[in-house]
């Protein structure tokens, strides 16, 4: 008998589930429901594809910078000169103002 209870309660639940999906409104939140989780699920991708991205040029670079390729040596020397001109004041010692 408790067995034969315990049936008819969740078939009472199944059949109120069932009729509570057909109504209208129901429906339509379960939508939007879908809909802004579909929205969210694309932003997570994007902001997780740019961080990825960002990881991954930035070990490349440190790859570079390590490497001792004498292309890489010939920037570097080409940015360390530029660097020294770059320090280097516009007038020299002891020139007279300019008027």
């Amino acid at each position: 008998m408790k067995n034969k209870d315990s049936k008819r309660k969740w078939m009472w639940w199944f059949l109120g589930v069932v009729l509570a999906l057909q109504l209208y409104f129901v429906r339509e939140l379960l939508a939007a429901f879908a809909l802004f989780a579909l929205g969210f699920a694309a932003i997570a991708f994007v902001v997780m594809s740019l961080y990825m991205l960002q990881k991954v040029w930035e070990t490349g670079v440190q790859r570079v910078a390590d490497s001792q390729h004498p292309v890489v040596d010939m920037a570097r020397r080409g940015v360390n000169a530029v660097e020294d001109l770059a320090r280097r004041p516009l007038r020299r010692p002891g020139s007279a103002a300019a008027r």
